[in-house]
């Protein structure tokens, strides 16, 4: 990369105009600045300033990586579909994945992702034990077909992901690496000028156990945050959890009334039922069907279970059921998170059952669903039905339901947990403190995930004894186009972009007032000795009014601006002006001393922003 260059011979086409379609920050931005264009509905080329920018990120995330002994690789963009089909993601990636066929009709995908393409060079070269544990990550392409690309590089189509994928022999082995690369983002984002809020998350569609986001707090941010007022406390709402509103009863009292048949003509829902009732939702126990796919549980014990169809496992793998339906009963005031469901189920996705199948599960018309005298289906409890003495659920039948219905009298569970949404005004479940959200943006995701697609995919190792294993595996993603415009959408002013010095396109902007006579040396001579000291130098040598040189630099955002003009030479010590981009004021500089004085400003800030 030179470290300096002439803004006639460079291409940085910058706007006064917003583009129509630009409703954020960095969309704006990046297009006015002469960073990006737009080639088509989320898809954008990156101009020289642009790209300048983008191959700093890349260089502070390929060091961090290499600092955790990750090795790097670079696989193809275009990959077979067979791997897809092997991983069982051919189908559930659906229409987001872009599916191409070659002259010879063959199939292939333009990769969303790369966990298939990695794990089958992993497969083909990998026999023992001796091999592992192995970190391999790459910088590349992907392309996801959207339904609305929007905010510019923040939702593409096409973009770019740092992904590392590790394989493992135990758990432990897993965990180092795990926390290893949580170190190595929250060292990326801070050398990036970010301020991260890494949170507990989901694993999703990726699959496996312990899952963190890096996420940027955004007002057009695709997940929700939970956050605690008063501790550190950190999750994304598919999987925060709160302290309980509630005290599970110590025994069962023998004044309690008994279990009562009530009509209730007409009343399906909840708040039908409060106003039938004249009573409020927290006394009510909501009973929904759920459908859920791919099931890893074992379900042989389960009502219902010996009448499933289980596919038959891999080595070391559990058991995995193509399809099983579950009741849940929660609280009539809450909301059941499906996310946690699918965790708590190890399920690949769970969704409300069609009408037909609660109605032949139930054998009751939808609306009057629970627990009590259901049978042939697993019931999950969620933890705030085991307080509730006096409740009221329907009762299986026509305008039929029950009160003074008590959890383990009335009716018992195949399993208790945790499966409501929390939401803001809950109390936090490690301080009790009061949690409030957040609209946030992910820029990164570290997931654990176990044998998802080594079992898949048949990849094994032999032990120490010649014993064929299964290698744990972990995923670690970055999204590199979304951190550059993040860095963006924190720093900026009304005038532009405000660049922190390590991914700023150049360090230095030299702006003569004329390109011309002692102006031009001295300008010239400035640029030659930053550059020898690696200091990036872009040099406004434009035949255009200083207002405009001015307002392209505070645009561009160029940390430091040394402003040369006949004025200040003429001192009695000629000197220059510097200016802090984001700063209002700026100070004169001995011209013969201004190279040494930025030189040691740009370093000190770089070796600054590195050390911590």
């Amino acid at each position: 990369m030179l470290s300096s260059m002439k803004v006639t011979k460079t291409f940085i086409p910058t706007l006064r105009e917003v583009p129509a379609d630009a409703v954020i920050v960095s969309h704006r931005l990046m297009f006015r600045s002469g960073m990006l264009r737009k080639l088509a509905n989320g898809l954008f080329a990156y101009l020289p300033l642009g790209l300048r920018a983008f191959r700093k990120v890349e260089t502070i995330i390929r060091e961090e990586m290499d600092a955790t002994g990750s090795l790097e690789i670079k696989p193809t963009v275009v990959v077979p579909a067979e791997l897809w089909k092997e991983s069982g993601r051919w189908e559930a990636m659906g229409e987001a994945m872009l599916r191409v066929k070659n002259r010879l009709g063959a199939d292939f995908v333009v990769s969303p992702t790369a966990e298939e393409a990695v794990t089958s060079l992993v497969r083909d070269e990998l026999s023992s034990y001796r091999q592992l544990p192995l970190s391999i990550y790459q910088i590349n392409t992907k392309y996801r077909d959207e339904i609305r690309p929007r905010y510019g590089v923040m939702r593409g189509r096409e973009f770019v992901m740092k992904d590392a994928y590790s394989y493992h022999t135990d758990e432990a082995s897993l965990d180092e690496t795990y926390k290893a690369m949580g170190r190595a983002y929250r060292r990326i984002f801070q050398r990036c000028g970010l301020s991260v809020i890494p949170v507990r998350a989901d694993s999703g569609a990726m699959g496996g156990s312990d899952s963190e986001e890096f996420m940027v707090e955004s007002e057009i941010g695709d997940n929700t945050l939970i956050l605690c007022k008063d501790c550190a406390y950190a999750a994304n709402v598919e999987k925060a959890g709160c302290k309980p509103d509630f005290t599970a009863p110590s025994s069962l009292e023998a004044s309690m009334p008994a279990l009562e048949k009530i009509d209730t003509p007409q009343v399906k829902t909840i708040d039908e039922l409060c106003a039938f009732l004249k009573t409020d939702a927290k006394r009510f126990i909501k009973t929904l069907i759920y459908r859920a796919i791919n099931v890893e549980l074992d379900l042989s014990a389960a009502p219902g279970g010996s009448q499933l169809a289980k596919r038959k496992p891999a080595p070391e793998a559990p058991e995995v059921y193509p399809e099983a339906f579950f009741a849940v009963a929660i609280r009539g005031d809450l909301e059941v998170n499906e996310i946690k469901l699918a965790a708590l189920l190890k399920a690949s996705e769970v969704a409300l059952a069609a009408d037909s199948d609660v109605v032949r599960l139930t054998n009751a018309p939808v609306g009057f669903a629970g627990p009590v005298g259901l049978s042939g289906i697993p019931i999950i409890v969620d933890e705030t039905v085991t307080a509730m003495n006096d409740g009221v659920t329907g009762a299986l039948a026509q305008d039929l339901h029950y009160a003074h219905v008590v959890y383990g009298r009335d009716f018992q569970s195949w399993m208790v947990a945790d499966v409501r949404t929390v939401k803001a005004g809950d109390r936090c479940a490690l301080c009790g403190g009061e949690l409030y959200e957040k609209k946030g943006n992910e820029l990164g995701h570290i997931f654990k995930l176990g044998y998802k697609y080594t079992r898949s995919m048949n990849v094994s190792y032999l032990d120490e004894n010649g014993k064929s294993h299964l290698p744990l595996m972990g995923t670690y993603g970055i999204g590199l186009d979304r951190t550059l415009a993040s860095v963006i959408e924190e720093h900026h002013d009304d005038d532009g972009i405000i660049w922190p010095l390590t991914i700023a396109p150049y360090h230095v902007i030299i702006i003569p007032i004329k390109y011309e006579g002692a102006v031009q040396a001295l300008a010239d001579e400035l640029a030659a000795a930053l550059e020898k000291t690696g200091v990036e130098v872009l040099l406004d040598d434009r035949n255009e009014r200083p207002g405009v040189k001015f307002k392209d630099a505070d645009l561009i955002g160029i940390p430091y601006r040394v402003v040369v003009g006949d004025k200040n030479l003429a001192l009695e010590v000629p000197k220059v002006e510097v200016k802090r981009r984001g700063e209002k004021e700026s100070h004169l500089v001995e011209a013969a001393k201004a190279a040494e004085e930025l030189r040691g400003l740009v370093q000190g800030e770089l070796e600054e922003m590195a050390s911590q």
